[in-house]
This record gives C-alpha cells, structure tokens and sequence, in this order.
C-alpha cells in the first residue's frame, strides 16, 4: 500500500510540473518576443522542450506502476529509469541550446526590454520554483531528473530578474547572456552526475550506498553458514533493488537454522529497499554449478 502511495504521488507530481511547464512556456515564448531578451527566448524553446521530456517522464511513470505479469516478471519499475534516461538527455540538449544562443548574444549584444523582463522573471521563478518542490517530493530517479529540469528554469528566471534589475540602472546587455551561461553550466555539473548514476542502474550496476561485502558479512554472522558466493544486487527503478544469493550451510543445518537465516535477510531487505530476494541454499559438499550436460537436458 505504501508503494502505491508513493508511486502514485511521484506520478502526481510529474504530471502538475508537466502542465505547469507548458503552460508558462507559451507565455514566455510571447513575453521572450515582447521584451528581446535572448534569454527568455531561449528558455522559452529549452521549455518547450521540457515540456516533451516531462509529458515522456510522466507517461513511463505511470506505466512504471503496472503490475508484474508473464512478460514482465519483475513489473514495470524500469520504465520509470528510462524515462529518468531520456529526460536527462533531452535536458542536455537544450542546455547546449542555450549555451549556443548565450555565445552568439556574448558576440553581438542587444538591448532588452528591462521592466518586461523584470514581470516575466518574478512570474518565472513562482511558476517552476513550484513546480520544482512538487518534482523534488519524489524518491526515484525519474522524479530528481525533472526537479533539476524545474530547478534549471527557476534559476534561469532569478538570473533574468537580476539582470532586469541591474539593466534598469546601467546599460551592460551582455549580462544577459554571461548569466545565462553560468546557469547552464551548474545545471550541466548536476545533471551528468544524475545522469551517470542513471546509466550505471540501467546496466544493472550495484546501486548508490550498498556495499554486496556487508550484505554477505552479516549473513556469515549466522554459525550454519559455511559460506556465500554469487550475491548479485541491481535496481529496477534506483528505488526498488533486488537481490540473488548463494548461502552454502553446514551439514548439521536444521530447517529452524534455515528460518534464522531467511531472517538475516528479511532484515537486510529493509535496510537495503530489496524488492525481490532470491536466495539458493547448498550444502558443503553441493556443486551449484552448471555444467554443459546438465544444460543440454534443460534445453532438450
């Protein structure tokens, strides 16, 4: 029930950032033309944009909420770190979007329409500050890559505000765009490091904070464990892990010893979000290997 809960509240805010992005980006695509601010233009068009990446995010987010069938044995989660994924590349692109149209303003420097920008900016920094703390409620990968969609644009619209204060006063054009770089950049920093994480999840790397040796040491606390060995853990969504193990027990082992360690590892679900644990008992003498005949009779 609490999964549920969450999922569907990641979905809830997904889906209120996407309208509130939208919405705003036909606004300031009129307000960009009105006021000839390179920066407001160009966010206008990486808006746009955002808003293709979160209309996808929220998509695959609420397909990631699907139950497990045939076909999908473990659900839908990993749709959910596709859309993470994609979302961070499409957010790439149009930071470099941005960056290109800021170089070109550095080169040949426009007046602005300071007053407008000023209005446009405060309105800005309401619309995706709040659509940013909505993202920013969310505990998946998908849900932190559109907070930092969200942040990127609150804190391009603080940029304008400042540049529209300063323009009320001096006449320095090329602030502009020398702040809408800086603002790409920091972003840029952000969203390779959530963007590395992603990919490593997608290829099944072990998960941020989990180390599989202290999963393995807590289990040969156990006095009928002999051994462990083939401890894989992977992600479905950077939320939800699952884990597989062999656990090699003494000869002497008791089906109550077995209960004891199948505790272990109920605990270690709960301090490591396991989703699904699948555990093989052996015994010392037991060979868990697979040889080529015995796959010959699986296939045959």
């Amino acid at each position: 029930m609490h999964h549920n809960h969450q999922h569907n509240k990641n979905e809830g805010n997904i889906k209120a950032a996407f309208f509130l992005n939208f919405g705003f980006a036909i606004i300031e695509a009129f307000g960009g033309y009105l006021t000839n601010s390179i920066a407001i233009m160009a966010d206008a068009l990486h808006d746009l944009g955002d808003s293709i990446s979160l209309l996808m995010s929220w998509q695959l987010e609420r397909l990631s909420n699907r139950s497990s069938n045939t076909r999908y044995s473990y659900g839908y989660k990993r749709y959910s770190l596709l859309g993470a994924l994609l979302g961070s590349m499409i957010l790439i692109g149009g930071i470099v979007v941005v960056a290109f149209e800021s170089i070109k303003r550095l080169q040949n420097p426009q007046p602005t329409n300071a007053q407008g920008m000023l209005l446009l900016s405060i309105t800005g920094i309401a619309v995706n500050g709040f659509a940013a703390i909505k993202a920013g409620k969310g505990n998946n990968l998908n849900s932190r890559m559109i907070y930092w969609h969200m942040l990127e644009d609150a804190l391009g619209w603080a940029a304008v505000l400042v540049v529209s204060i300063v323009l009320m006063f001096v006449d320095i054009p090329v602030l502009d765009p020398i702040l809408s770089l800086a603002i790409s950049g920091f972003i840029l920093f952000n969203v390779i490091r959530n963007l590395k994480q992603t990919a490593d999840l997608f290829l099944q790397g072990v998960p941020l904070g989990i180390d599989i040796r202290d999963i393995e040491q807590a289990v040969l606390t156990d006095d009928k464990v002999v051994g462990i060995h083939h401890t894989h853990i992977w992600s479905l969504d950077g939320e939800h892990h699952v884990l597989t193990s062999h656990v090699v027990l003494d000869e002497s082992t008791k089906k109550e010893d077995i209960r004891r360690v199948k505790e272990i590892f109920r605990g270690l679900a709960g301090d490591f979000h396991l989703a699904h644990t699948t555990i093989e008992f052996e015994y010392v003498e037991s060979d868990c290997s697979m040889n080529n005949n015995i796959l010959e009779d699986l296939n045959e």
